[in-house]
């Protein structure tokens, strides 16, 4: 198990200056893990080991939708973006999440999500993601 904290993927940091990843057009996925998975800065694309199983979890994940274009705001000195909440329904278990960006080649990863400890649902499960502001969106960039 190699959950430790929320990362940002080392091959989005570079994917990044290489044009790789677009938040105005690509397409992004959220996956959840159980505690077998490894995931970390080094994680560089989705991976279906360690991938969460149950009734309402699809492999792969499902996709996110951008809840804002990316924008630094009105102080212009950190840009960002978020997501709306991910939910899924029926029982599932999961460690943690690896947002993804699936181009069904590479798909390559952007972040790990680490919660903390292993959190279990009978109805719905819910990823929520942080208010889309320049001091707490899930990706910002200084």
């Amino acid at each position: 198990m190699a959950f430790i904290g929320n990362w940002a993927c080392d091959v989005f940091k570079t994917g990044m200056m290489n044009g790789v990843y677009n938040f105005t057009s690509g397409t992004f996925y959220i996956a959840l893990y159980t505690n077998s998975a490894t995931l970390n800065q080094n994680t560089t694309a989705y991976t279906s080991i360690g991938e969460t199983t149950g009734s309402g979890y699809t492999a792969g994940g499902q996709l996110l939708v951008v809840s804002q274009t990316p924008t630094t705001g009105s102080t212009g000195d950190t840009a960002y973006i978020s997501f709306n909440n991910a939910v899924w329904t029926g029982a599932i278990s999961a460690r943690g999440a690896l947002i993804y960006l699936k181009n069904n080649t590479t798909n390559p990863a952007v972040c790990v999500l680490d919660f903390g400890a292993t959190k279990t649902s009978n109805g719905s499960f819910t990823v929520q993601f942080p208010a889309t502001t320049n001091t707490s969106a899930i990706i910002r960039i200084s």
